[in-house]
């Protein structure tokens, strides 16, 4: 596995890669070697894109580890448009369990590929802001980005 960290806008991105797939975007380093590969690279170019507000979407290749449950999280997250935010409720009824928002919000809480699953889209129910990996400002720069105030 291979990781190389950015600064960008909104503080130091890590970005690992595992078996030519995407496995983690983060804010801390983790236990891989430090290697810039061109998928990372590729990554790296894509993230600075769309922190610039020059890209909505991503074509990177991901290899996701979770439970069943916390993928499918992440695959309806990853349905959210662009500029559009979604409650943990929103997001359970769209994986069929409209009763599991805290569970919902745990899985988000796992999310390995910020912003390219993008978990800064959800707020509460009564539209305030709700936690994220990065810090509420980091959040609130990124749905800045996305034209969301």
């Amino acid at each position: 596995m291979y990781q190389f960290a950015y600064d960008t806008l909104i503080g130091k991105i890590c970005i690992a890669e595992n078996n030519g797939a995407i496995t983690d975007i983060s804010y801390n380093l983790l236990n891989f070697e430090i290697k810039e590969t061109p998928l990372i690279r590729k990554t790296y170019k894509e993230l600075d894109e769309y922190l610039k507000g020059k890209r909505q979407t991503f074509d990177i290749p991901l290899e996701l580890h979770g439970t069943p449950f916390q993928i499918k999280v992440w695959e309806a997250l990853k349905k959210v448009p662009y500029g559009k935010t979604a409650s943990y409720k929103d997001i359970a009824k769209a994986i069929g369990n409209e009763k599991a928002c805290r569970a919902v919000g745990m899985a988000n809480n796992q999310n390995p590929v910020i912003i390219i699953i993008p978990c800064h889209r959800i707020i509460g129910s009564n539209g305030s802001l709700t936690g994220y990996a990065g810090g509420l400002n980091i959040k609130k720069k990124l749905l800045e980005i996305e034209g969301i105030k």
